[in-house]
């Protein structure tokens, strides 16, 4: 099994934070992991999709951050990203951890990503686990009954 990290890159300490969760979850669970980098946010769900078609992921993680700012910027890019990664989880019916904090300040973000704090990024990671075991339990329950 192998999974996938996408990790936006605009705010690179709370990246390397969420990123830092994330990698520890897995290692724990003794998955194997590989990263990609993006510079921010909205980039991810491209990069998801590019990558789906290597078919070499089990599963994906999706991390990055966005801060609220003075201009409308922050909902285009936290509701875009959100939409299109929903959409491709659901279209393609893939294993995904959802990682993209939104917050209104940086505090807010250190706060969540921290591995000693919130630590969102190993949440999200066990959130892809989940999903994956989820995915077996349906395909097995599919053969059983189908």
């Amino acid at each position: 099994m192998k999974i996938l990290i996408l990790s936006a890159r605009f705010y690179d300490d709370i990246a390397d934070a969420l990123e830092n969760g994330a990698k520890q979850a897995l290692e724990s669970a003794g998955i194997a992991y590989e990263c990609v980098y993006v510079p921010g946010a909205f980039e991810i769900p491209a990069a998801l999709s590019m990558a789906m078609k290597t078919k070499k992921y089990d599963g994906y993680i999706a991390l990055g951050c966005v801060i609220r700012g003075e201009t409308t910027h922050y909902d285009y890019v936290a509701g875009e990203s959100a939409r299109a990664l929903m959409d491709l989880s659901m279209r393609k019916r893939i294993a995904l951890g959802y990682g993209i904090l939104t917050c209104e300040n940086r505090a807010q973000a250190e706060a969540r990503a921290h591995t000693d704090q919130g630590n969102k990024g190993a949440a999200v990671a066990q959130a892809c686990l989940d999903m994956l075991n989820l995915q077996t339990q349906f395909a097995k329950s599919k053969k059983k009954h189908g």
